[in-house]
């Protein structure tokens, strides 16, 4: 029983994961476009920052993506 514990931690990590990144970004898109529905002269600069910041969020879940199936791995 305690052999499959880690593995199964480590998918629920992953879950987790997927879900965190899935609302951040959800957040950030949303606020954008309530950006730059106020305002559209400032549209460019604000997709600029949502993309990088987007970029950044999804690079961090890729990280912990890649930790939780190097945790099943090596259970």
């Amino acid at each position: 029983m305690s052999e499959l514990l880690p593995g199964s931690l480590a998918t629920i990590g992953a879950g987790i994961v997927t879900v965190g990144a899935s609302y951040g970004i959800g957040k950030l898109a949303t606020a954008a476009m309530d950006g730059m529905a106020r305002q559209p002269e400032a549209s460019p600069k604000i997709q600029t920052s949502m993309i990088i910041a987007a970029a950044l969020i999804e690079g961090v879940a890729l990280l912990c993506g890649v930790v939780c199936l190097l945790a099943v791995l090596n259970s």
